[in-house]
């Protein structure tokens, strides 16, 4: 058998609404995410692929904005091979998805289907197995699934599964179907934390996760698999279309300057991701989140900041001296001992800075969380 060559991608999520960010910054977002559809030919093209497998989840919703479907169809138009779109549990296919609504390229394949079937691409001396979900759920597809061999031709699959959990409602798949399949390269999608290459049985298989971050569950570097199958070999590459990235900072600021630490911190060029930075530690006073914001925020596409230092210990050694700071701390401390959750407790500690900073006739701003 000669060697393939496959982009498998999923998991785009396009016109997703980005609710975190501003409205501005929400639809530049949206924006980047249909420039990857561009980024995706490129790829295709550079690498001289076979084929193309969109493992579903694609869009966000059927709600799609028409300047997404434009891009759709441009981009998909410039992809020098066969694209194959398995619909999933967030774009199915129904009379009213856009998967319907919109006339795509001819080197285009949707399947409409919950049921698995194929198309024969004799260009990649291939046969490409497919299913669509046509509700928010799917059953298990795969379950007593067997494709034929046919000497010479590859069998391939795309589709949008969740491997290893039995009870899923988002068409659960075992290892023990994909041994069984019959398939040699399985392309799947739903899972948004990339696989790599697994192997069961005689089927190789792999999900790439989503090729970019949404929010901060979805941190670092996302990409899509450039998959090579020659034979029983099969070769994974990963390959990032992305503009942006989602990275969590957690700082302990115990002794130290806030500012100071975040900078000496982060990498050299923060200027396009988004950020969220988690201060942590022993504190007499709560950072000054706005002054840090203002201070950073020009580093970053966005920027959240958030609180979670504690009141230095020895601060509550005061409570029972007698003077009004004393008297003060002493009360709180009751408080502090009788507290029934943490969330009481933290309360009680910034009620306690509050206080202290206002005997002090110091400035307190006091904000857990600031973006």
């Amino acid at each position: 058998m000669r060697s393939i060559k496959i982009i498998h991608a999923a998991d785009f999520h396009l016109d997703s609404p980005f609710q975190a960010l501003s409205a501005a910054k929400a639809a530049m977002r949206r924006e980047e995410q249909r420039d990857l559809l561009n980024a995706l030919s490129v790829l295709a093209a550079n690498e001289s692929a076979d084929l193309l497998l969109l493992s579903g989840d694609l869009l966000d919703s059927e709600n799609t904005y028409h300047e997404t479907g434009e891009e759709l169809i441009r981009s998909l138009s410039n992809v020098p091979c066969p694209v194959f779109i398995s619909p999933g549990n967030h774009d199915c296919y129904t009379d009213r998805s856009p998967w319907a609504r919109l006339k795509l390229p001819e080197n285009v394949h949707v399947f409409r289907e919950n049921a698995i079937h194929f198309l024969s691409v004799p260009s990649a001396d291939a046969r490409v197995y497919g299913a669509a979900f046509t509700d928010k759920n799917a059953p298990a597809l795969l379950r007593g699934f067997h494709a034929e061999r046919k000497p010479g031709v590859y069998n391939l699959l795309c589709m949008h599964a969740e491997v290893g959990n039995p009870n899923s409602p988002y068409n659960p798949v075992s290892s023990e179907d994909l041994a069984a399949s019959g398939i040699d390269y399985a392309a799947l999608g739903h899972t948004h934390l990339a696989s790599g290459l697994q192997r069961s049985g005689n089927t190789w298989y792999a999900w790439p996760g989503c090729p970019e971050g949404r929010g901060f569950d979805e941190c670092g570097q996302k990409t899509v698999n450039i998959v090579e199958l020659n034979g029983d070999d099969c070769i994974l590459r990963t390959a990032s279309v992305a503009s942006r990235r989602y990275e969590s900072l957690q700082l302990d600021i115990t002794g130290k300057d806030p500012l100071l630490l975040i900078h000496t911190t982060l990498p050299d060029d923060t200027s396009r991701d988004i950020y969220r930075i988690t201060l942590t530690g022993e504190t007499d006073q709560a950072p000054d989140l706005r002054k840090l914001h203002q201070n950073l925020d020009e580093m970053f596409f966005a920027l959240q900041l958030e609180d979670k230092t504690r009141l230095r210990r020895d601060i509550w050694d005061c409570a029972g001296e007698d003077s009004l700071r004393g008297i003060f701390l002493s009360k709180l401390r009751t408080r502090f001992d009788a507290a029934k959750d943490e969330s009481e407790r933290v309360r009680i500690e910034q009620a306690a800075r509050w206080g202290l900073a206002a005997l002090d006739n110091a400035e307190e701003v006091a904000v857990r969380d600031h973006s």
